[in-house]
């Protein structure tokens, strides 16, 4: 029996998404503003994506769920799910940064992309990316900033994308100017079918995480530092 259906979840922040990919394509996707009821919204949805498409979960042959940053409760949900449904259908899972999702739907702009959660506390977690010639690159590390800091750091024009970046585009703007390119929210939306097909080139290199050790990488979590003085 041949599988090649990949689910992918991502329940980062207050708004969640799912995708059914066959072959590299979107069969269905579904984007929706969950706030913090990820745990009663996950599996239902799910359950109404597959049924649409006359599929069952046995149909799939991997799991790709955002790994975050991103809200606790939401990343909690997502990650225990997708481990919960790797187990059972004895499927390998894949994780995969949020904010190279929110920044990987935008690589075709060509220019540094970006990419802004909200951490709380005054401050941010971003990263910089960019697709060149050399093909998807990362330029910056995650890590947790102050709009500041973040700013100071931006000398060329920067797509800035993610929800957030909605509520600071003024003060994006004010301090940078041109530099700073805010694109529509509806053409910021985050989609679970970028997700997915940065979980498709994982899956074709063989590059798996282990089900068992998969975590949340949460904004305060080890995995993500603070950038240390002096280093832009």
């Amino acid at each position: 029996k041949i599988h090649k259906m990949q689910i992918a979840i991502d329940t980062s922040t207050d708004t969640a998404g799912l995708a059914l990919v066959e072959n590299g394509r979107v069969l269905a996707e579904l984007t929706w503003n969950c706030g913090k009821n990820h745990t009663v919204q996950l599996l239902p949805n799910l359950n109404y994506l597959l049924e649409q498409n006359s599929l069952s979960l046995e149909s799939a042959d991997c799991i790709i769920v955002a790994r975050g940053p991103g809200s606790y409760n939401g990343l909690r949900v997502g990650i225990s799910t997708a481990r919960a449904l790797a187990y059972s259908l004895d499927i390998p899972v894949v994780g995969i940064s949020t904010l190279e999702t929110e920044a990987w739907q935008h690589a075709g702009t060509r220019l540094p992309i970006c990419p802004v959660l909200n951490a709380g506390r005054e401050e941010v977690a971003t990263a910089l990316y960019r697709m060149t010639d050399d093909g998807w690159t990362q330029l910056e590390e995650e890590c947790l900033s102050t709009l500041d800091e973040l700013c100071s750091g931006i000398h060329t024009e920067t797509v800035f994308c993610g929800e957030y970046v909605y509520k600071i585009a003024e003060e994006l703007k004010s301090k940078l100017g041109n530099k700073a390119i805010i694109l529509s929210p509806v053409a910021g939306l985050r989609r679970a079918g970028f997700l997915a097909e940065l979980g498709l080139k994982r899956i074709a290199a063989g590059d798996f995480d282990n089900t068992a050790t998969l975590q949340p990488h949460y904004f305060r979590g080890p995995s993500i530092t603070r950038p240390k003085p002096g280093k832009k």
